[in-house]
């Protein structure tokens, strides 16, 4: 009897599956192109983390490699260079992240309070534009507004100091640096999330709290920011969960011999040894050791959100 049941629940189970795909075919068909995309670059390719725990030879391929269980993980955090690289990328990560987390929101909450709609548009066009320049472009510009001799920064500096302030050079001010034109570059785009948790927001609550004397301020922390704040507990998770994520290209365009004490993080380090000079092994190893640490955030972050606020991922 239970063998009959659970058969027939599977057959209900299958028919109800099959009646979705019959009638909903189009959408499924309109999201097999990222599904695809999502299992040939994001899936497939995890088969080859397996280099890390082999000794990677290109003529024997990956399953041809010998294996060597921890070798390169143990190679790693034994170099000079490990302790230096990981303390960089979570000072640098945790300085994007203090200054460049709130900084979208509250240009969300003060654009979302402008009256004037046509000027919120130009502000909001002029804001995530900066983000489609290309990272190359943006320190080219960088480099040359900060040039001491003809960069209106550096001039500017050089009059307020009385002498030359080599800021692309020093490294004292490369995070800083990093950080702020992080802010500026993706600040705009970033705010588009919270613009549209905003856009939700019932203007029946703003009438009803200008009737009762509320100012536009008090509106804003008591209507607006409650009103987006599973938005920003779930952006913030995400954020946390990629806190050693930092792209190797603005860094690495950045760093030069005299800043590589502060700029040399881990996705530069495994560039450097992983293409330039082919330890592919090693730099794998170097890379998983950056995602696993990045899940485990992820996982705790996760955790601790939904036992104090009930809003999480998962």
């Amino acid at each position: 009897m239970n063998n009959l049941t659970l058969a027939n629940g599977r057959q209900t189970a299958s028919a109800r599956v099959a009646q979705v795909l019959k009638h909903n075919w189009r959408l499924w068909l309109l999201l097999l192109p990222g599904l695809v995309w999502l299992i040939v670059f994001c899936y497939i390719p995890i088969y080859g983390v397996s280099i890390a725990f082999k000794d990677f030879n290109a003529k024997l391929g990956i399953m041809g490699s010998p294996w060597v269980g921890l070798k390169y993980f143990k190679q790693f955090f034994s170099t000079s260079i490990a302790m230096k690289t990981i303390a960089n990328t979570l000072l640098l990560s945790v300085y994007s992240l203090v200054f460049g987390f709130p900084a979208p929101i509250l240009f969300a909450l003060l654009l979302n309070s402008l009256n004037k709609l046509k000027f919120k548009k130009f502000v909001q066009t002029v804001s995530f534009a900066p983000h489609f320049i290309s990272v190359v472009v943006l320190v080219s510009m960088m480099s040359i507004m900060m040039a001491p001799s003809s960069g209106f920064i550096g001039v500017l500096a050089k009059k307020l100091t009385g002498s030359e302030v080599l800021f692309m050079t020093r490294p004292e001010y490369f995070r800083s640096l990093y950080v702020i034109s992080d802010v500026w570059q993706n600040m705009g785009f970033s705010a588009i999330v919270y613009i549209a948790a905003l856009a939700g927001v019932s203007p029946d609550l703003h009438e009803a709290a200008i009737v009762d004397g509320a100012s536009k301020l008090q509106r804003i922390l008591h209507i607006d920011f409650p009103s987006i704040l599973p938005t920003i507990i779930i952006m913030f998770i995400l954020s946390v969960g990629n806190l050693f994520t930092i792209g190797y290209e603005k860094a690495y365009l950045m760093q030069n011999t005299i800043n590589t004490s502060v700029s040399e993080i881990i996705s530069t380090y495994v560039y450097k040894v992983g293409l330039q000079n082919a330890q592919y092994s090693f730099s794998t190893a170097v890379g998983l050791f950056n995602s696993i640490v990045n899940f485990a955030l992820l996982i705790v972050v996760n955790a601790f959100s939904r036992k104090l606020s009930d809003i999480s991922l998962f």
